[in-house]
């Protein structure tokens, strides 16, 4: 290129660099409409809130008042104050009636005095206190196994030691009625995970013949009383399923230990297992033990690997001194008194015998603690929870999307400190409450007359 065109050629970048800065300047002079920055997120404008909005502006129009988060002032058992007035409670896990006995409370008191509200630290680092191993030892002994390890959360205790042990190129064949808790151990872990419908456990023994081979590691995941539904499953089956097919068992034994088998040690005694033949036995406090937390019961090496590396125990405090007291003192008055695993089982027969007698759709349950009343739409559980609530019994609703929207249910929790007068007296109102329901329509009728 010669110098005239160079020059040439300068002379027009400086041009148009020129118009740029001019046409910048132009613009900068012109007054912009931004968008204003804001502050903070407002959740309303999630989706998920919205339709939240949307089923309590229904539920409103309807006249159907929140049955959830009723403060409830005293001790939670069979009898609960609410708003100043006694009712009949059938909305707790006081299946042994050991929420506030009196060793209960002395033994949590007298461990405070002592250590204190909290063991400020986790146990690895130095939390460790000598009620731990002692509470560890006194679930092995209930359970017939080596060893166990206390966590502070139910929940964290399935999400921690699911998401553990199990990884991607693992499967985990779990009935379609498990915990929330489990479901999120599996998705935390990252193995497959596959539903069996649930309690067909011909279902489950066809998926562990078509997938057992593409997997390393199988874990089958079923529960010793499932909440919903009050029933189990065979566990004898169970075990033979997972011995044939070289798969890991984990049985959630939350709401059966202290309710199945004679002397409440679960579902194992109620079978006649030996309770070594289960891989991993999981439990929690906040029911029969009347205290809070979870753990894991099996064999001495598995519990020895999850204190060092499960993170939900690894990077979490200790179990504080009070909730260990009462859970030792409640494992205690469990192996001491086993007239109150007999009174609870008697209790349950009878609610279950009474609302067949009287026409009450109780589904599957076996009648051990927990007896579902189904009456379909999640309007009418919560209609006829008021109602019920109105005539001095408490009882909660299961609605979707906990159960099926056509399964939508009144849940009744029976303890042992429950006396026959209440138990008749649940279902009777139970059942001439419902009949009045429906005598009024449907859920969606209800809401037609409501919108006129």
């Amino acid at each position: 290129m010669g110098a005239d065109d160079r020059a040439k050629l300068m002379d027009s970048l400086k041009a148009n660099r020129r118009s740029a800065r001019g046409r910048a300047t132009s613009s900068s002079a012109r007054p912009q409409t931004a968008a204003p920055k804001r502050k903070v997120y407002d959740f309303k404008e999630l989706p998920q809130v919205k339709q939240l909005q949307m089923h309590r502006a229904a539920a409103d129009m309807m006249g159907i008042e929140n049955p959830f988060f009723r403060p409830h002032d005293g001790l939670a058992a069979g009898t609960s104050v609410i708003n100043g007035s006694n009712y009949d409670n059938f909305a707790s896990y006081n299946y042994l009636g050991l929420n506030g006995h009196p060793k209960v409370n002395e033994a949590a008191k007298a461990y405070v005095d002592k250590f204190g509200t909290s063991v400020s630290a986790s146990r690895i680092v130095a939390g460790e206190r000598p009620f731990h191993a002692e509470l560890e030892a006194a679930l092995a002994r209930i359970h017939g196994v080596e060893s166990s390890i206390v966590m502070v959360s139910g929940h964290a205790t399935n999400v921690t030691t699911i998401g553990h042990l199990v990884h991607k190129g693992d499967l985990v064949l779990t009935d379609s009625f498990v915990h929330n808790s489990i479901a999120e151990g599996v998705r935390l872990s990252g193995a497959t995970r596959m539903n069996f419908p649930h309690d067909d456990l011909d279902a489950l023994e066809k998926m562990l013949a078509d997938h057992r081979h593409k997997f390393d590691k199988v874990l089958v995941v079923v529960e010793g009383l499932y909440s919903m539904d009050g029933d189990f499953p065979d566990l004898k089956r169970v075990v033979k399923l997972k011995q044939a097919y070289d798969a890991w068992l984990m049985v959630d034994e939350a709401h059966s230990i202290g309710v199945l088998g004679k002397t409440g040690k679960g579902i194992a005694e109620h079978f006649g297992i030996d309770p070594t033949e289960v891989e991993i036995w999981m439990g929690t406090l906040s029911k029969t033990f009347s205290s809070c937390g979870g753990y894991i019961a099996g064999s001495k090496v598995l519990c020895d690997y999850l204190k060092v590396s499960a993170p939900g125990f690894v990077f979490s405090v200790g179990l504080s001194a009070a909730l260990a007291g009462a859970a030792i003192a409640s494992a205690d008055l469990l192996e001491q008194e086993p007239e109150r695993v007999a009174k609870l089982q008697k209790n349950g027969a009878l609610f279950l015998e009474l609302a067949k007698e009287a026409g009450l759709n109780t589904g599957p349950s076996a009648g051990y603690a927990v007896v579902p009343v189904i009456v379909g739409d999640s309007a009418s559980a919560a209609t006829l929870s008021n109602r019920l609530l109105a005539k001095g019994i408490n009882a909660l609703p299961i609605i979707f999307p906990a159960v099926p929207e056509k399964s939508a249910r009144i849940r009744f929790f029976i303890t042992s400190e429950h006396t026959e007068d209440q138990i008749r007296r649940a279902v009777e109102t139970t059942a001439s409450e419902l009949d009045a329901m429906r005598a009024d329509g449907t859920a969606v009728d209800r809401l037609i007359k409501a919108t006129r």
